[in-house]
């Protein structure tokens, strides 16, 4: 009996021993899997971080290539633009270089004109009705003098010349009356004037005696009877605004 006990118990420890080495050879293989597991995950772990850093990158990059575009596509935008600029500023050169180019060809037609002109008014004031001579062929001499002047642009002569035929148009239908004297037979006599327009000018002794018509085709005062005394009397009063505008009887002298 005692002997089979000890085989048994021998077997027991036999078999605990074979159990104990048997979960040894498991244990280690099983600890190399998860040692595996862990490395494999660490090292996923480790691959998903640089694609996660790659992948970031690459979104930083394709962001900053974006930008560059867009900048490229403004800037190729604007830079079209300056060019059309440019063009336009070329052609507005080219545009006033031709003004400027007509301007002096203006220039060089425009004097020799203004000097006729002057000329042509001095002629005729001189041989026009003698009012007024004395300013009327200063205001020529102006012009001459003026013409000299390198301070006066010749638009601002051209606009003086214009000027000056103006107001000798507008001597045609002046209604004015003076004072002055008349030389009549080495005397020297006070008159009055009266002026309408270039039709008539006349003048009358303050006596109210006398009475003399300008006569342009000699040049001369001729005296006219006494029907026209209260004639030029009444267009004396009405150059002096004292009696309405009327008509009158007096000498006409047409041109020659």
């Amino acid at each position: 009996m005692s002997v089979k006990i000890r085989k048994s118990l021998v077997a027991t420890a036999l078999v605990g021993a074979f159990a104990f080495a048997s979960s040894n050879v498991i244990a280690d293989p099983l600890k190399d899997v998860q040692k595996a597991g862990l490395q494999i995950q660490t090292a996923a772990v480790k691959s998903q971080t640089k694609i996660d850093n790659v992948y970031g990158q690459t979104q930083e990059l394709l962001a900053e290539y974006r930008s560059v575009v867009d900048e490229s596509e403004l800037l190729k935008v604007y830079n079209d633009h300056v060019a059309r600029l440019v063009a336009d500023q070329n052609a507005s050169i080219e545009s006033f270089d031709r003004q400027i180019a007509t301007i002096d060809n203006t220039k060089q037609n425009v004097v020799p004109l203004m000097y006729r002109m002057i000329d042509t008014l001095e002629q005729f004031i001189k041989a026009d009705v003698p009012f007024n001579s004395d300013n009327r062929l200063a205001r020529v001499e102006r012009l001459r003098e003026t013409m000299v002047s390198s301070s006066v642009t010749t638009s601002e002569k051209f606009r003086q010349v214009l000027e000056a035929y103006t107001i000798e148009a507008a001597y045609s239908s002046l209604v004015a009356a003076s004072q002055g004297t008349l030389e009549v037979d080495g005397k020297s006599i006070n008159v009055d004037f009266g002026q309408l327009g270039r039709i008539t000018y006349v003048a009358q002794s303050f006596d109210l005696k006398h009475a003399w018509v300008w006569d342009n085709n000699t040049k001369q005062w001729k005296e006219l009877g006494d029907e026209y005394l209260k004639p030029v009397k009444e267009v004396i009063r009405m150059a002096r605004k004292q009696a309405t505008l009327e008509l009158v009887k007096l000498p006409i002298f047409g041109a020659e």
